[in-house]
Parts: structure tokens; C-alpha cells; sequence
């Protein structure tokens, strides 16, 4: 058989979380002891009630195809949350379903980018996003940002990456790998820029929006700025808040022409997302809202742990997140030292591969995310494996020269 792959797998890459992950799965299956700090999603069970909620809908016979855009009851669910979170009343024509909130952010890509269409990523950004780009045959625009702003992108910055061809910039806040959370004020700058440049629309993923440490709730573009809701995607779900990552359930509110193409994808991509993941998130949306509160102290706590920890290790530093459950640790001191079997430390990647096989913690490498030298680790674990990964790290860290 003579199989021609097309360009479009040929230009993407295996997602870099995804393949870490993996690997560290492999190397437990070999009965190698692996402490993983790569997993983006909570270690918590997803809560009694919303199991409750799918076993019930298997017994009501709720087991067939819905609406491409979900059953009454997620669709009010979801526009009631959007309504109270951001202050705007979408309408059911306006609201996208999908198998998780990456399969909608793929939907509008595909909806929306062909040959030559720019899109503005800022980094180091959610892994999949360039290539998602890519495959729908758009060019990924990586703009750097730096530390010192927070990991944020400047209004300078995103002014001067725009081109006659940029068609969406997308942000991510709180921010997959840093945890950076744009601000009121950064959000009014970014959107002056915006107003200069009409062709340009925003995809703000919000999918860990309610995984915070501020005082007040983590802002939206569209608060800020409702002005530019026609140009808007506001992407979010169920799999961070509410630890449902295997339910694969997100969705998209946006303007009503875009949701339509991306729902009519939708409906040749895989009809529509389980009905059964649909009376769980429905459930979640609506439901008791404790364990949001109660799993973002438990994270408070691993972020001052993981933080501290960090940066009492000689060669490493990081800043505290604002949100998510993911430390961006900065590793430049470390590269350039040599292992005990003389191999050179020359990279991030490097440094972490010398982590997997020292100090047997498996951490992601900042090139995978667009901006070394760091690595990124996940505290949605244990404080037992965040404490021994961190003085396994110390270790082997110490061993180089």
C-alpha cells in the first residue's frame, strides 16, 4: 500500500507535552520510578456530582446524537456561566461544542485560515498553537515576550507584528506554560492596538480561567473591551476547573457567521461531542461550585511550595504564577555545565533529558513552548512528588560542573 501524507502532517510535530508525557509512561511500564511534573491537567477526581450527572443521563437513555452545538440543557449552562463570568449575554447561535476546548480552537482555525493568513502567537505560548496554524496552512507569528514583563505581550510588541495579513492574534490568560494573567490595564493596551487594525480578531483562550490566585476573578478581553466582541472567540471548558480532562468537553462563543463555519466543520469533523460528556458539563456549569474554591487553595499551597522550592536551588529561578498550575522555571545558569559522564549541558531540552535519566523527574523543555532557557513544571500533583522532585532536581544539579 502507498500512503502520501499530506503536507499538512508533514509540517506538524507530536505535541511536546503529549510525547513527554508518554515517555514517562513508557519508563514506568519498564519499572523505572518516574516522579512527573508534566501533566497539564488536575490530579483530582472530577466530583461525585457530575459523575453522577453522566451515570444518570446513561440510564435516561441520553446516549444519541445532540445538536452540533449540544443539548438545551449545556447550551443554557454555558450561556448562564459566560453571563456571570464576563457580564455578556451570548445567544445559542453564537456558542460552539466541540471535544474540548483545543478541538474548538482547531475548528476556527480551520474555519478561518488558509494560504497566507498570519497569526499572532505570543510566547512561549500553549504548545499545539503553532501547530494548529500550520496545519491549516497559516504561519505562526511568535513574538517573544520577556520576564521581566511578566510573559506578557506589550501593545509595542503586538503593533508591530501586525501585517495586512494577520488575521487572528491569540491569548491565553492565565497562560499555559507561565501562568501569567493579563490585567486590566495590559488588556486596554492591547486592545487600543486592536481598534488601529479591524482585520485583526482575537482568540482568547480561557480555559484556566478559574484556576486563580488574585484577589479578584482573572479578566476577560471582552470585559474590557465589549466593543470588539464581533471580532472576539472566547474559548474555554470543563477539563481544568473541574478536572474533566478526559471528558473532552469545551466550546467557543463568538460572532454568529464564524460559529456557524466552525459548527458546519463540526458537523462533518464528528457530528457533535458526547452526550454523555454533555450531561457531565452541564452538571459542572451549574452545579455546586465548591471544589473550584477548594481545589485552588490546595494549588495556592503547591505554588508557594514549587516556588520557594525552585528558587532555594542554586542555578535556578523562577517568578510565582498569577493562575494556572504550571512555574516557568528560568535554567540559564545552569547551561553550559557538564554532566559526570561529560556530556555538556547546552540546552534546555538537554538539561532535561539529564533530569529524566539523573534525577528521574520528568519536566518539559522551554523550546517546546518558544522561549528558552527555562523548563516548565506542573504542581498539579502532589506535595509529596513536588517535595521529593524538587530534592531530586537539587541532586543532580549539584553534580555538575
Amino acid at each position: 500500500m502507498a500512503i502520501h501524507l499530506a503536507d499538512r502532517v508533514t509540517r506538524i510535530k507530536e505535541s511536546p507535552s503529549t510525547a513527554a508525557t508518554q515517555r514517562v509512561r513508557d519508563l514506568r511500564a519498564e519499572g523505572v520510578d518516574v516522579l512527573s511534573l508534566t501533566v497539564g491537567e488536575p490530579d483530582f477526581d472530577t466530583p461525585d456530582f457530575v459523575k453522577a450527572a453522566a451515570e444518570q443521563a446513561i440510564r435516561s437513555g441520553d446516549t444519541k446524537y445532540t445538536a452540533v452545538n449540544g443539548t438545551p440543557a449545556l447550551q443554557q449552562a454555558i450561556l448562564d456561566r459566560v453571563e456571570a463570568r464576563i457580564g455578556l449575554r451570548y445567544s445559542r447561535g453564537e456558542l460552539a461544542v466541540g471535544g474540548g476546548g483545543k478541538q474548538v480552537i482547531f475548528l476556527a482555525l480551520m474555519a478561518t485560515v488558509q494560504q497566507g493568513a498570519e497569526v499572532i502567537i505570543p510566547a512561549p505560548y500553549w504548545v499545539s498553537y503553532p501547530d494548529m496554524v500550520a496545519a491549516n496552512d497559516g504561519t505562526p507569528v511568535v513574538v517573544a515576550t520577556s520576564e521581566a514583563d511578566g510573559f506578557l505581550l506589550t501593545a509595542e510588541a503586538l503593533a508591530e507584528a501586525i501585517t495586512p495579513r494577520t488575521t487572528w492574534l491569540i491569548l491565553n490568560s492565565p497562560g499555559n506554560p507561565t501562568g501569567a494573567v493579563y490585567g486590566h490595564a495590559e488588556l486596554e493596551a492591547l486592545a487600543a492596538v486592536l481598534r488601529a487594525h479591524p482585520q485583526v480578531n482575537v482568540l482568547t483562550d480561557e480555559i484556566y480561567d478559574e484556576v486563580s490566585f488574585g484577589a479578584e476573578p482573572v479578566p476577560s478581553l471582552l470585559q474590557v473591551a465589549p466593543d470588539l466582541r464581533d471580532r472576539v472567540l472566547l474559548v474555554n471548558g470543563v477539563s481544568k476547573t473541574y478536572a474533566m480532562t478526559g471528558w473532552r468537553l469545551g466550546y467557543g462563543m463568538g460572532p454568529q457567521a464564524l460559529v456557524q463555519a466552525m459548527n458546519k466543520m463540526q458537523s462533518q469533523v464528528s457530528t457533535c461531542a458526547s452526550s454523555i460528556s454533555q450531561a457531565a458539563a452541564a452538571a459542572a456549569l451549574s452545579g455546586d461550585q465548591s471544589f473550584v474554591a477548594e481545589a485552588n487553595e490546595i494549588y495556592r499551597r503547591r505554588r508557594e511550595l514549587v516556588v520557594a522550592g525552585i528558587n532555594a536551588i542554586p542555578g535556578l529561578s523562577c517568578t510565582s504564577p498569577d493562575g494556572a498550575f504550571y512555574v516557568y522555571v528560568n535554567c540559564g545558569e545552569v547551561l553550559g555545565k557538564a554532566a559526570p559522564d561529560g556530556r555538556v549541558i547546552d540546552s534546555d531540552e538537554a538539561l532535561t533529558l539529564y533530569l529524566l535519566d539523573r534525577a528521574r523527574v520528568a519536566v518539559v523543555h522551554g523550546a517546546a513552548f518558544g522561549l528558552s532557557p527555562y523548563f516548565r513544571v506542573s504542581f498539579a500533583t502532589s506535595e509529596e512528588v513536588l517535595e521529593a522532585s524538587l530534592r531530586q532536581i537539587r541532586e543532580a544539579l549539584a553534580e555538575l560542573s
